[in-house]
């Protein structure tokens, strides 16, 4: 009867075994990413999707799809089956091409459900040496004395660096030109060559002229100091309550179930935890900033009303 019992026993566990290996493995999850291969959300996407195949016991793919200020991968999102197996990696790009494109094909707000904000990191203002100015309100002095004699640059109109200007000049009540580039490699080289005075950056994006004297980081865009930079002050020291970060975050389609979207939220922040995912992070100027579903939501809405309010102040039109 033993023998009989341990056979019974083997064989279940024989049959269970080949009814495990013959059922297919999980439908892959697309991780669409609004960039090219290489970017800051390209590398988050690929640290956070490798990780997530674990927790969901499902392979994820991540499928770069750039053009359109990131929103043609946005909207195969919205437009992507309700099951969970879409996410999008996005970034701060989202929410100000969301306000400034007035014809996009798919609803920015209600037609994409957010899982969780990823991560936070703040921008530098930096200034060409031939500025005197040591900090935001010696620079406020200088543009009030001169109005319209400085220029401030971008890599386009519309981006996070345009518009986190054009709310310090609203801010401080001041004039200062627009001049945009095709991207932000010959913004730097022309701000370097003194031919613009002002840019708002990211830090790895010009740590090494701030760290040569090529340029002079005079604040930055976070509410506090930066853990990345503490010595340099906030911008919101000189004016309170600025406020204009650099962030991620990961996207589904509105119609997943909520208890998906809970599932993937809790998922993903497990990976945040990673020491791999915070080294990612540090790479980048940033730090992993964990939300609820509902708060991110929140704070994309907050965003998009926020960029669309400086456009129509400042009469910005699209490219």
């Amino acid at each position: 009867m033993i023998f009989t019992a341990r056979l019974a026993i083997a064989l279940a566990a024989a049959i269970a075994a080949a009814v495990a290996s013959a059922q297919p493995a999980g439908k892959p999850v697309r991780f669409l990413v609004g960039s090219p291969a290489g970017g800051s959300n390209d590398i988050f996407a690929r640290a956070i999707g490798q990780r997530l195949a674990d927790g969901l016991g499902q392979p994820v793919v991540v499928d770069n799809r750039p053009g359109a200020s990131q929103m043609i991968a946005a909207d195969l999102t919205a437009k992507a089956a309700p099951d969970g197996n879409t996410l999008y990696m996005t970034s701060t790009t989202y929410t100000t091409g969301a306000a400034l494109m007035t014809s996009l094909p798919f609803d920015p707000v209600n037609d994409l459900a957010g899982i969780t904000l990823v991560a936070r990191g703040p921008m530098v203002l930096v200034v060409h040496p031939s500025v005197p100015a040591k900090n935001v309100k010696e620079l406020i002095a200088i543009a009030r004395a001169h109005p319209g004699q400085l220029n401030f640059t971008s890599s386009g109109i519309g981006g996070i660096n345009h518009f986190g200007v054009e709310v310090l000049k609203s801010m401080a009540k001041i004039d200062m030109v627009h001049v945009p580039h095709k991207g932000m490699a010959p913004a730097i080289t022309d701000l370097m060559a003194g031919q613009v005075q002002v840019l708002l950056v990211s830090l790895t994006s010009v740590e090494a002229q701030m760290q040569s004297g090529r340029l002079r980081a005079i604040g930055v865009s976070s509410p506090q100091r930066s853990a990345f930079l503490p010595n340099l002050p906030a911008i919101a020291e000189t004016l309170p309550g600025y406020d204009n970060d650099l962030w991620w975050g990961v996207f589904t389609p509105a119609k997943v179930p909520k208890a998906t979207i809970d599932r993937l939220n809790t998922e993903i922040q497990k990976t945040m935890a990673s020491d791999e995912l915070k080294k990612r992070f540090a790479e980048f100027g940033a730090v992993a900033a964990p939300t609820t579903p509902e708060a991110f939501n929140t704070f994309v809405r907050n965003e998009i009303a926020k960029w669309s309010k400086v456009i129509r102040e400042a009469n910005i039109k699209a490219e």
